[in-house]
């Protein structure tokens, strides 16, 4: 289990016990975080998943491919620090990781 700090739309922090190996996006989704709609259920064809990823945190995740970046392009509310929490895998080197949920995945 890897703890991840969600930050709700209306500034409510969870921290998550999810499981490693699965998405973020779905341990999200099963903990009921509010604002992760995840309406492909993880395929990456939505980005009704997305997440801003702390500062610090940036650097330590894995770099975009190019579905991920192009599904992006689509968010209305998308920043440089904007991600899809499908295609990020829960691992023990995320322990601490903070993610805000957009106000709006529309």
């Amino acid at each position: 289990m890897t703890k991840i700090v969600f930050e709700e739309p209306d500034g409510t922090e969870r921290a998550l016990d999810l499981t490693d190996g699965q998405s973020i996006m779905e341990g999200a989704v099963r903990n009921g975080v509010v604002g992760i709609d995840a309406d492909c259920g993880g395929a990456c064809s939505c980005a009704t998943c997305m997440v801003y990823v702390a500062e610090d945190w940036r650097v330590r995740l894995p770099a975009k491919d190019s579905s991920e970046t192009a599904m992006l392009e689509f968010c209305p509310h998308v920043q440089e620090n904007s991600r899809l929490s499908c295609q990020i895998t829960v691992k023990p080197e995320l322990e601490g990781l903070r993610l805000k949920v957009p106000p709006s995945q529309q």
